[in-house]
């Protein structure tokens, strides 16, 4: 489980984040909802370290992040995943290496154990025969399997996965979507997926967040989104003509 509690981050003049607080579940996929310039995606930079918070905490299941020591926040960020909008691939890597390469980093493990490691997590994304493809090789939807086999090589208690159905087309978003939720389930990861995506916070929104002008403005999961009266919120979900006359 991840805390985040009452957290503030100010850029110059700007208060992007004010005072949220959440509890990101482990085992759930916990999704952070908002508007382009929320302040959701600040949040999930704070989360994984890239930016250092103004106030408030930031605690991985009882560990206060900026309290530890330089060798414990090194070990607990080995412990956090990333899928990147994107893929974010080294196009001059195959595959393989691509996953091996925080093996690489921060292992010693040897090339063996590496080649095991690397085909465990391609079969685990129902990824087959395509150690020795490049990224310019592959689809769209391999691209973000592979990425997320990358994400998962270190066995992480943490995944953080930005937009990940960014590009995609609605088929290959649900094959997505199903695979994280599947993953952090098999092995109870706290999942924290940053997304636009509403499909996504249908189907696999176990724990929902949604961040409105830098305040956390509701939470919830995919079954209370539908029925929500918040104002603000209904306003995001059910953008379009379509989704409104759903609503009614």
């Amino acid at each position: 489980m991840i805390k985040v509690e009452k957290i503030n981050k100010s850029f110059a003049d700007k208060h992007v984040l004010k005072d949220v607080s959440f509890s990101f579940e482990a085992g759930k996929t916990n999704l952070v909802i908002g508007a382009s310039g929320s302040g959701k995606t600040t949040l999930i930079k704070c989360m994984v370290g890239l930016h250092t918070p103004d106030s408030g905490k930031i605690i991985f299941d009882g560990a206060t992040f900026e309290d530890l020591v330089k060798k414990d926040k090194r070990e607990l960020r080995q412990q956090i995943g990333m899928l990147f909008q994107g893929g974010a691939l080294f196009d001059y890597l195959t595959v393989e290496q691509n996953i091996a390469f925080p093996l690489s980093m921060f292992t010693n493990m040897s090339e063996e154990e590496k080649k095991d490691r690397v085909n465990f997590c391609l079969n685990r994304v129902n990824l087959n025969n395509v150690n020795n493809l490049f990224p310019a090789e592959l689809s769209g939807g391999m691209i973000k399997r592979v990425a997320i086999a990358r994400a998962i090589s270190m066995n992480p208690k943490y995944l953080f996965c930005d937009e990940p159905n960014s590009g995609l087309d609605p088929q290959t978003s649900i094959i997505i979507d199903n695979l994280i939720q599947e993953i952090t389930q098999e092995y109870n990861i706290t999942t924290v997926v940053n997304t636009h995506d509403m499909n996504s916070v249908v189907e696999i929104g176990d724990n929902i967040a949604f961040i409105n002008k830098g305040k956390l403005a509701w939470q919830g999961n995919k079954d209370s989104i539908i029925s929500s009266d918040s104002p603000e919120l209904n306003d995001f979900v059910f953008a379009s003509q379509l989704l409104k006359k759903l609503k009614q």
